[in-house]
């Protein structure tokens, strides 16, 4: 099961399968109480009395998805990055998302030089791994003094990628949040970064899912042309 448009935290959705009647436009401004429920609708209705073994069930996602956990602290290469990278928790349902994203750290109140990761189950977040060495990934680099704006866009990333909201959803691995010193960064790693159609349709359902400004853009960054030493490469793509 999917999480259709969890990232805008459906209000639409609730407004409409909970209608606000409109004033009388004859003065009254109260909405009409609704009706009672006929006999029919009280015998369809099913509650935790109805079906108690079932009534709590969990909701499946798509895919498995896994959270990472990394803070090298000093400057390290690739292999000793590699070794503090720590995996944390497993999950695959609606519910235990949940349980997780509210008892994890904010990342606003993270050290510089900590990173979250969520990919699915089987991808590592690291170049090297076979998912991600021809993709790239979805930009956007944020001033420290955001504060808790980028906690909410941390989370609207994290729904509309394990949420699988995108048209092109094989292509998404996962997403990253990076704090640090002066700046936060999110991203959104993709399998490839040489078609042009899937990857703008991904950065662009990402900024609209964002809402970001007129003034706020996401770049596009290959992990082949940032894993070049030495070399800077613009983006590819910007939306």
């Amino acid at each position: 099961m999917s999480l259709p448009e969890l990232s805008k935290l459906s209000l639409e959705q609730t407004s409409e399968s909970h209608p606000v009647s409109e004033p009388d436009p004859h003065g009254g401004d109260q909405p009409q109480s609704r009706a009672d429920p006929s006999p029919q609708e009280e015998d369809d209705m099913v509650t935790v009395f109805t079906d108690p073994a079932n009534f709590n069930v969990k909701h499946p996602l798509n895919s498995s998805w896994i959270l990472w956990y990394d803070n090298p602290g000093k400057k390290t290469n690739q292999h000793s990055w590699s070794q503090n990278l720590k995996q944390i928790i497993c999950f695959d349902t609606v519910e235990d998302f949940w349980g997780i994203w509210n008892n994890l750290i904010p990342i606003s109140d993270l050290s510089a030089g900590s990173n979250y990761h969520f990919f699915k189950e089987g991808i590592k977040p690291m170049w090297e791994d076979p998912a991600n060495d021809k993709g790239g990934k979805w930009v956007i680099q944020l001033p420290r003094k955001t504060g808790e704006q980028i906690n909410q866009l941390w989370l609207y990333t994290v729904l509309s990628c394990i949420g699988e909201s995108f048209a092109y959803e094989d292509e998404i691995c996962g997403c990253v949040a990076s704090i640090r010193k002066g700046f936060y960064r999110l991203a959104l790693w993709t399998r490839s970064s040489d078609d042009q159609e899937i990857c703008l349709s991904i950065g662009t359902h990402l900024k609209e899912t964002l809402s970001l400004g007129p003034n706020q853009s996401l770049g596009f960054q290959a992990h082949s042309d940032a894993s070049r030493s030495g070399s800077f490469k613009k983006d590819r793509f910007v939306v």
